[in-house]
C-alpha cells in the first residue's frame, strides 16, 4: 500500500514536470526575468566599464521605481484590453513587443554624451517589465490549480533567474568580442521566444469579470481588506517589504563589488554568474519539490535561514579578496538561499492572492515586496563608500533578520499549508 502511494506521488511530480503549464511558466518566467537583469545586471556593469561613478550606479536602481507602483495601473490592465485577442494575451504581447524595441534601442548609447536618452530608456524598459510583470503573474495564477501553485511558481522562478545568463555572463563575454552595440541588439532577441509563446498559448478562464475601471480598482482592494482585516494587513504587507530585503541589497551593487576585488569579465561570467545562477535554479526546483513535502509556510521559514546566513559568504569574500574558490563558494551559496527563498516568497504571494482579482492584487503585493529593491538599493552605494564592503555585507545580514521573524506571525508554521 505504501509503495503505491510512494508510486503515485512519484508519477504526480514527474507528470507536473513535463506538464504544459509547466512549459509555459518556464517560458514566461524566462521572458519576465530577463528586462529586470539587463537593468540590474549588464547596465551597472556597462556603466562601471564606462567609468561612471559608483554613487551615480546606485542611484541608477532608483529608475526602477515602477516594480514598485505597478498595482496603480494594474487595474488599467484588467479593465480595457481587446477581446478577440485576450485579457491576458493583449498585455503580454503589447509589452513585450515594446520590450524588444526598447532593449535593442540602447545599442549605440554613450553615457558620457547623452546620459538622459541611458536613463529615460532605462526608465522605459523598467516601466514596460513591470507592466508584463503584471500580466505574466496574473496568466500564471489563473492557469495553475492549487496543487499547482508551489512547483510552478519555483519553476517560474527558476527561469526567471536563469534568464540572468544572458545580460550577465553571455553579454560579459560577447562583450570581449563586439562592441556594445551589438551586445545590445543581442539582449533585446531573447525577447523573442515569450513573444512567441504568447501568440500560440489559450487565454486563460475569467475568473471575474470585470465592468468598469471602478470596480477593477475598488474591489481587489476591499476583498483584500475584508480577509486580513487591518491588524493582519498591515503585518501581512510589513512582511512582503522586508522578507527579502537582506539579499537583495546583498546583491544590488555585486558586479562592481566583483570588479572591485579584481576579477576579470570571463571570470566573473564563468564564476560568479554561471554558479549563481545554477546554484538559484537548483535552490528553487528543490525549493519547489520540498514545499509539495512541508508546505508553503515552513519553506518560508527554513529557507528564510538559508536565505540569511549565507549572505555572509560575501562578506568572507571581501575579506580574502581575489581567491576564486571563495568567490565560487560565496556565490554558491547565497544564491541557492535566494533560490530557496524566492520560490517559497513567490508561492506564497501567489497562494494570498484571490484569483478572481489577480492582476491588481498580484501587482499590490509584489510592488510591495519590490520597495527594498527600489528604494534601499538605491542607498547601497554611500553605504559600501561609508562602511566598505565588508560591513556592508554584515548590515545586509542583520537587515534580514526582522523580516525571518515575521514569518511567525504571517505564516505559522505549526500549518502544514
Amino acid at each position: 500500500m505504501k509503495s503505491n502511494i510512494s508510486e503515485d506521488k512519484s508519477s504526480s511530480i514527474w507528470s507536473l514536470i513535463f506538464s504544459k503549464n509547466t512549459f509555459i511558466c518556464s517560458i514566461l518566467g524566462f521572458s519576465s526575468g530577463l528586462p529586470l537583469f539587463i537593468l540590474v545586471s549588464l547596465i551597472p556593469f556597462w556603466l562601471k566599464k564606462e567609468n561612471i561613478d559608483l554613487k551615480t550606479i546606485g542611484v541608477f536602481s532608483l529608475l526602477m521605481f515602477p516594480y514598485s507602483w505597478k498595482f496603480v495601473w494594474a487595474p488599467f490592465l484588467d479593465a480595457y484590453f481587446f477581446r478577440t485577442v485576450g485579457r491576458r494575451r493583449t498585455w503580454m504581447f503589447g509589452t513585450q513587443i515594446l520590450l524588444l524595441l526598447l532593449i535593442g534601442g540602447l545599442a549605440g548609447a554613450d553615457p558620457h554624451e547623452n546620459m538622459m536618452f541611458v536613463s529615460i530608456g532605462c526608465i522605459l524598459i523598467s516601466f514596460f517589465s513591470a507592466s508584463q510583470d503584471i500580466v505574466i503573474d496574473a496568466f500564471r495564477r489563473e492557469i495553475l490549480s492549487d496543487q499547482e501553485l508551489g512547483f510552478g511558481n519555483s519553476v517560474h522562478v527558476n527561469l526567471y533567474r536563469l534568464s540572468a545568463l544572458v545580460p550577465g555572463s553571455l553579454a560579459l563575454i560577447l562583450q570581449d568580442y563586439m562592441s556594445w552595440s551589438s551586445v545590445f541588439m543581442t539582449m533585446a532577441a531573447f525577447m523573442l521566444p515569450g513573444l512567441m509563446l504568447t501568440i500560440f498559448v489559450a487565454e486563460p478562464k475569467i475568473y471575474h469579470e470585470v465592468n468598469s475601471l471602478k470596480e477593477a480598482i475598488v474591489e481587489p482592494f476591499w476583498e483584500f481588506f475584508q480577509r486580513r482585516k487591518l491588524k493582519g494587513m498591515l503585518f501581512f504587507l510589513l512582511f512582503l517589504v522586508l522578507y527579502k530585503v537582506g539579499d537583495s541589497m546583498a546583491t544590488a551593487l555585486i558586479t562592481p563589488f566583483y570588479v572591485d576585488m579584481g576579477f576579470t569579465n570571463k571570470e566573473i561570467a564563468v564564476t560568479a554568474k554561471i554558479i549563481g545562477t545554477t546554484s538559484t535554479v537548483i535552490g528553487a526546483l528543490l525549493g519547489g519539490i520540498a514545499m509539495m513535502k512541508i508546505g508553503i509556510n515552513r519553506s518560508l521559514w527554513y529557507f528564510g535561514w538559508v536565505q540569511l546566513v549565507t549572505i555572509l559568504g560575501f562578506a568572507l569574500l571581501a575579506v580574502c579578496g581575489h581567491d576564486i574558490l571563495v568567490l565560487a563558494l560565496a556565490v554558491a551559496g547565497e544564491y541557492l538561499g535566494v533560490g530557496l527563498g524566492t520560490a517559497a516568497f513567490t508561492a506564497f504571494i501567489a497562494r494570498e492572492t484571490n484569483p478572481a482579482f489577480t492582476a491588481t492584487q498580484f501587482a499590490l503585493f509584489t510592488s510591495i515586496a519590490a520597495v527594498p529593491r527600489v528604494f534601499c538599493n538605491g542607498a547601497t552605494g554611500f553605504l559600501v563608500e561609508q562602511m566598505g564592503w565588508l560591513y556592508f555585507f554584515i548590515l545586509c545580514t542583520c537587515i534580514a533578520l526582522p523580516g525571518l521573524l515575521l514569518v511567525r506571525v504571517i505564516a505559522p508554521i505549526e500549518k502544514k499549508v
